[in-house]
Formats: structure tokens, sequence, C-alpha cells
């Protein structure tokens, strides 16, 4: 039996994959999670709902997966060298109109969590996790070439502050994050705050 169902799942291209994905992520920013069902994108993708429930188990790990797969680059391929060229190169990944989608979807998501404990589970799982990995990786990195102390209490609290800047721009500001205003935030708030 697992052995069929790797074989139906071996039948999706890479290409089909990715405009399954750029669909739900589609019909994620017009409706909302909650709205989204797996009938809209069969029909949206022309697939069938029991195809997307073979390969993908559930709304939550379908759209978990469409967010990851946006991503060009994950966190812990980055290492130029220096925990300030690492944070940049982070930022200068994304340009500031997927920024601003990225943020807006983010937003959506962060109320839908509250409703659907899959949804926070797969996101964990899937894309807070991974990239929380990434992050250690080159904050440890930071630490062994000397650039910030291992005992710093703010070592804990990186996550949030990038997190952080990234959401509340919107609120503060009214304003999308931008590459500028996030390069000048992780020079003045979260490079300092490490000591860096």
């Amino acid at each position: 039996m697992a052995e069929a169902a790797t074989v139906r799942r071996s039948r999706i291209t890479p290409e089909r994959e990715a405009e399954l994905y750029a669909a739900v992520l589609d019909l994620l920013r017009e409706v909302g999670y909650d709205a989204l069902t797996m009938d809209a994108v069969a029909s949206r993708t022309r697939s069938s709902k029991a195809t997307l429930y073979r390969q993908w188990g559930s709304k939550a790990e379908l759209v978990v997966k469409a967010l990851r797969h946006q991503k060009p680059v994950t966190i812990g391929e980055i290492d130029t060298g220096s925990l300030r060229g690492d944070f940049h190169e982070m930022v200068t990944r994304e340009d500031d109109c997927r920024m601003e989608q990225d943020s807006a979807l983010m937003r959506g998501l962060a109320m839908a969590v509250h409703e659907n404990p899959d949804l926070l589970r797969a996101l964990r799982e899937l894309l807070i996790e991974p990239e929380m990995t990434g992050l250690d990786g080159i904050l440890r990195r930071a630490v062994e070439r000397g650039e910030i102390r291992a005992d710093n209490p703010a070592l804990s609290y990186v996550p949030h502050m990038l997190v952080g800047g990234l959401v509340v721009r919107g609120l503060i500001d009214n304003r999308p994050p931008t590459q500028d205003f996030l390069t000048s935030y992780i020079d003045a708030v979260v490079l300092p705050a490490l000591g860096a």
C-alpha cells in the first residue's frame, strides 16, 4: 500500500507542483485560510480533490508547503562570513513587492492559527522550525567568529525581533515592510541588541 502511495505521489511533476502551489497562494490571498477549501483548489487547478488529499493529506499541509515552496532560499543556506552580511542577505533575497505579499499572508495565517491547531502544527513543523534552525546556525557562526557573546541574553529574542519588524511595520506606520526599512531596522535594533 505504501508503495502505491509513493508511486502516485511521484506522478506530480515539479512544474505541476509549482503551479498547484501558486494557485493555493493566490486563493489564500483572495479568500483567506478559513474560506480556502480543497474543492476550490481542485477547481482552480483542474485537479481532483482526492489527488490533493493523497499528495498533501490536509489543507494545512498544502498551504504551508505552498508557502515553503515560494521561498527562494532557506535561512540556513546563507553564510556571507559576517552576521551583518547574513542578516542583510536575508533581507535582499526578497523584493519589496514579495515582502508585502508575504507579510499580508502571514498576518492572515497568524489569525487563522488560533482556530486551526492543525495549521499551527504544520506551520511550526514545515516552516518555522526549519527557519529557526537556519537562524540558529547564523547566530552560532557569529558567536564562533567572536562577533557576539554566547551569553548575550538578546540571542534568544532574535526571531522575535526579526518577525516583529516585519509584522508591526504595517500596524505602526501603516506601510508594508521594505528592504530599506528592514535593513535599517537590523542595523539600528537587532545588531546593537546583540552587541555586534
